[in-house]
């Protein structure tokens, strides 16, 4: 299953300074981990995020953003944000800053 290369690349940018983050080929694409712990990937061409679950549905009310389901079970949690909601640099530079944020707080893996 393929991924947006371009939007991977962008969040590369991001995480460029951070010798936590880590790349990982997962749920047919790639994920960003901080320490062992997922804290956003790419989906096709939308983001995935994690989030603190008393932020996630805070964070389904913003442009864009809709629940993370694979199974027919959305992930409390997890969210997906719109590729057209990430065109700005500002705004995926802030929903990858909030999972690097949770994932970072999470004991290392």
């Amino acid at each position: 299953m393929a991924y947006d290369e371009g939007l991977a690349t962008r969040i590369r940018d991001i995480v460029a300074d951070r010798l936590d983050v880590a790349e990982k080929r997962m749920f047919g694409g790639i994920a960003f981990l901080v320490n062992g712990n997922m804290a956003c990937g790419v989906h096709h061409d939308d983001l995935m995020v994690r989030l603190p679950a008393d932020e996630h549905e805070a964070a389904l009310g913003e442009p864009g953003a809709r629940p993370f389901d694979m199974t027919g079970r959305p992930m409390k949690g997890w969210l997906v944000v719109d590729a057209a909601a990430l065109a700005e640099d500002d705004d995926l530079r802030r929903w990858v800053g909030r999972g690097l944020d949770f994932a970072g707080s999470l004991p290392p893996k």
